[in-house]
């Protein structure tokens, strides 16, 4: 019972771990992307600034609060990260209308989906909040 129980905490560590270094990676690539010109560009960077902390405080002691704040804090990045994926999409979308007025709103969706902006791209805080969700599973700490 005792393996079982190592190889959980290995696993949940693992997980934290990906997340944390998802969060800077991400960190490192936008600032190499320059992905900080406006306010609204901050955003994700400010998110993954917090989700590595968290991880990190998750990781090291990870008693209820911490798993508690990391659980809300992850899902409140991975709501951010599809609003990211609206604000690539719109940028987009937006964009396609004005050097082609004469597309209707049904024929800029496609353009849009594979415009400048990433569409997926901000998706990838998606993962790290989900991969730090995953890590507080059945934590036995959760239940103290």
């Amino acid at each position: 019972m005792e393996h079982s129980s190592t190889v959980e905490q290995q696993l949940r560590s693992f997980l934290l771990g990906v997340a944390a270094f998802i969060f800077i990676g991400t960190i490192a690539e936008l600032y190499l992307l320059e992905h900080y010109e406006e306010t609204q560009q901050w955003i994700p960077i400010i998110l993954s600034v917090i989700g590595f902390f968290i991880s990190a405080a998750a990781w090291r002691k990870p008693g209820r609060k911490i798993l508690t704040t990391l659980r809300w804090i992850m899902g409140f990045i991975a709501l951010s990260s599809l609003y990211g994926m609206y604000l690539h999409f719109m940028g987009n979308y937006q964009f396609t209308l004005e050097i082609n007025p004469s597309f209707s709103a049904v024929e800029a969706i496609w353009p849009a989906i594979k415009g400048s902006y990433p569409l997926l791209a901000p998706g990838i805080l998606f993962l790290s909040a989900i991969l730090g969700v995953a890590a507080t599973y059945r934590h036995p700490n959760l239940n103290k």
